[in-house]
């Protein structure tokens, strides 16, 4: 049976799907995810913070668009773990 595992943010700022504007997402809906993968990055002033899983599964989906702006503790993703 899967369960739901909801990534949070670590910190405020904006969130990315991705590394850069011309890159590829991280992830996509229906990839698979391991433990310490990149899902995206939260910029604060010019500081990147990586944003992993801390479980492995499947990306559901992200709970908002790529270059909102998030607050501490707001729901990113969400994953299907194993």
């Amino acid at each position: 049976m899967s369960v739901s595992h909801q990534v949070l943010s670590p910190l405020p700022g904006t969130f990315y799907r991705q590394s850069s504007p011309d890159a590829p997402p991280y992830k996509a809906p229906g990839d698979a995810v391991s433990i310490g993968d990149v899902l995206g990055l939260v910029e604060v002033m010019k500081q990147f913070s990586e944003v992993t899983s801390e479980v492995a599964g499947t990306l559901k989906n992200y709970a908002i668009e790529n270059g909102d702006p998030v607050d501490p503790g707001q729901v990113l993703a969400i994953i299907e773990a194993d």
